[in-house]
């Protein structure tokens, strides 16, 4: 099988990433201004008893079987075996999962007014397993997954402007909102069969490997949970223990470091598939090698957006949300300092190279750790520091999760050149610095960022074209060998 290019890859990931933080923005502004806080309430409410079904329905199988299939996507017959088995269980956990639909709206008389809704929504959970996203990634087919995406969202936004005019219509924005989402699914039905057969094994009780399947999935489902509780215990804790005024100013700044955890760590699902074939073959010369082009990336794309997003922390917050969320600025400070860890803790040593490697009960263990450490510090800070407080023990979680995920690595995994991948970045990163504390006295706000931003951008770049940062001079390369070749 041709080995596609992690680098393309990596660009197709950041643009479909890139799409889905976009839509939103351009979309939901419009919508909640045509449909009204009723029925925007109704819509979120819900797609909130949807979402705790299609936790059930997916469990951890989406990310065991990009693993699965990708080490074994050199032999057709191996991979068509895997991914019907992987597909047979979906299946039954979406029945599982719809039966589980079907008694809240029978039993649960507050839901009466949202069955329609509620079984419109669902329809997502239904073409995501009969779609098997999970075989384009476990092949590398970025492209193709980000040109689909790119396409559905844009047909739905065009649909969106045309049709959903009054707040009658929000049936309508339910309808197309599918659109985007099982669009894509639906087609890789028919797509996906360019790599194998992927068929329901009628004899489920006999035809798969249960004993195979089963602990890993449990083990992934469990750490998705206790992820999914801690990104959203500190929000509940605040609430419950503050008010709604500091629960706005934490999730502002919580939204802005997500936005460039998603752009930046987007990475981890375009390695996967590649590190989980090297561990297949156990190639720890390709393994480090590429485990070196990560962590190259994250010092030298993470780190600037980090520090950048650190030092204007007051004119991001002013221009993402407005003169009465200023008191974020701190909070987005504390929150980009957990970025930092994060990246290189759970999105590196945890995504990178514990899941490829098999060892998700370990992942598993260290993130229900971490989440009973939040939960413990939430209770000494937030009463005293409130969103402060929150945004501190996010940072402290995430330290100790770097240090659990980091002795447990395999010493055969290293970096090589460690200290000359780091230094360019590093010294661009004094450079922003300085350049913002420079500007920081411009008067306005707008003029301020535009210039802090535009200066440090041309500044760290060129920085680390003088100092050879070795990532950024092959980017360099492949974008002449290009222009080059279409002259």
């Amino acid at each position: 099988m041709k080995q596609k290019s992690v680098k393309v890859n990596t660009v197709y990931n950041t643009i479909k990433t890139c799409m889905a933080v976009i839509f939103p923005l351009i979309t939901f502004p419009y919508a909640s201004r045509v449909l009204l806080p009723d029925n925007v309430g109704k819509i979120n409410f819900g797609r909130s008893i949807v979402s705790y079904f299609s936790l059930i329905a997916s469990l951890g199988i989406a990310t065991y079987a990009i693993r699965e299939c990708a080490a074994v996507r050199e032999d057709k017959k191996k991979l068509s075996n895997i991914a019907s088995q992987i597909y047979s269980i979906n299946i039954i956990t979406t029945i599982i999962a719809y039966i589980g639909i079907i008694f809240a709206l029978l039993f649960y008389n507050k839901l009466d007014n949202y069955k329609l809704l509620i079984i419109v929504q669902s329809l997502s959970i239904l073409t995501t397993t009969l779609g098997a996203d999970w075989l384009n990634s476990a092949m590398e087919d970025f492209k193709y997954i980000t040109i689909r995406t790119v396409l559905f969202n844009i047909a739905s936004m065009v649909l969106m402007f045309i049709f959903v005019r009054q707040p009658e219509d929000y049936m309508k924005y339910v309808l197309i909102s599918l659109v985007s989402s099982s669009g894509a699914s639906i087609c890789n039905i028919w797509y996906r069969r360019k790599y194998c057969k992927v068929s329901f094994i009628k004899d489920f009780l006999h035809g798969i490997e249960w004993k195979r399947h089963i602990t890993p999935i449990v083990f992934l489902f469990v750490m998705i949970m206790a992820q999914t509780i801690f990104n959203n215990l500190d929000i509940s804790m605040i609430g419950i223990i503050r008010d709604d005024r500091e629960v706005g100013i934490y999730t502002t700044a919580h939204k802005i470091m997500n936005l460039i955890n998603q752009l930046v760590a987007s990475i981890c699902w375009v390695i996967m598939p590649r590190m989980s074939l090297y561990f297949e073959k156990k190639d720890y010369k390709e393994i480090n090698t590429l485990l070196s082009k990560v962590f190259a990336l994250y010092m030298t794309i993470g780190l600037p957006c980090i520090v950048g997003t650190f030092m204007l922390s007051s004119d991001i917050i002013y221009v993402f949300a407005g003169s009465e969320y200023l008191d974020s600025s701190i909070v987005l400070k504390i929150l980009m300092i957990a970025l930092f860890f994060m990246l290189f803790g759970g999105n590196l040593l945890g995504n990178v190279i514990l899941l490829p490697s098999r060892k998700e009960k370990s992942f598993m263990v260290y993130c229900i750790i971490s989440t009973i450490i939040n939960v413990i510090t939430n209770c000494f800070f937030i009463p005293k520091l409130g969103a402060l407080g929150a945004a501190i023990t996010t940072a402290i979680s995430e330290i100790v999760l770097l240090l659990l995920l980091f002795c447990k690595k395999d010493k055969k995994i290293r970096i090589d050149n460690i200290f000359r991948i780091m230094f360019p970045p590093i010294v661009g990163c004094c450079v922003i610095v300085l350049i913002c504390f420079v500007f920081s006295h411009l008067a306005n706000v707008w003029i301020r960022i535009v210039v802090s931003v535009s200066v440090s951008v041309i500044s760290y770049f060129a920085v680390q074209m003088v100092m050879k940062n070795k990532l950024i001079l092959e980017i360099l390369r492949g974008i002449g060998k290009k222009f080059l070749r279409k002259g």
